[in-house]
Parts: structure tokens; sequence; C-alpha cells
């Protein structure tokens, strides 16, 4: 299943997604201090280019990354995070948007707290 839900997820809208996610890394890395939110935004776009069999672990952030994760909340991360939530609830509605669904609300916890997430 998970493979099967993976091709479908790259054919509709999947390697869209993670193209985005890339370029807003390359974007964020063109300065010193966007360096490590563009990571992230690597990071997530690896994550939204394969996400089926994949799980999310938040923690070990340490200091400095619950600093980032503060600023990423506050500047990116709720609009994320809603818009991810939205899109899952939608995708709930039918049988057959379930799976996709619950994808979406892996990448709200993503899309939320990136730093010192593990994608496993």
């Amino acid at each position: 299943m998970n493979f099967i839900g993976n091709i479908i997820w790259l054919l509709f809208g999947g390697i869209i997604s993670a193209i985005a996610w890339s370029l807003a890394g390359l974007i964020l890395c063109v300065t010193i201090i966007g360096i490590p939110f563009g990571i992230q935004c690597f990071k997530i776009s690896v994550f939204v280019l394969w996400p089926f069999g994949k799980e999310i672990e938040i923690g070990n952030f340490g200091v400095g990354g619950l600093i980032f994760n503060v600023i990423w909340i506050i500047f990116l991360g709720w609009e994320l995070a809603i818009g991810h939530l939205v899109t899952g609830l939608i995708f709930c509605i039918t049988i057959v948007g379930i799976p996709f669904g619950l994808q979406h609300f892996k990448f709200a916890k993503l899309g939320l707290i990136p730093f010192g997430a593990e994608i496993q």
C-alpha cells in the first residue's frame, strides 16, 4: 500500500510540492541567517516527495532548536500547519482520500515544528 500511495502521491502533486519546498530552501539559503530555515525546507521537501511509510518524531531540539522553532512558528509555521490541517480534513471527507488526509496531518506536524523533528 505504501508504494502505491507514494506513486499516486507523486503523480498528483508530490513532485510539484517537493520542487516548491526546494525552491523555498534555496531562497532562504541565500542569506546566512536563512540557512537553518532553508535546511529545514530541504528536509520537508524530501518528506513531501515520498511520505507514505514514514513517520515524524518530534523532540531533541535543544535551546537553539527551540528558538528557531519559535521564529519558524511566528513567521511561517502556523500558516503551513493550518493549511495542511484544512487540506487533510477535506481529504478525509471521502473514504478514498483518508490516506492522503493522514499524510497532510503529518505535514502539519512537521510544518509547525521542523527543528528537531526526525523522519523515520
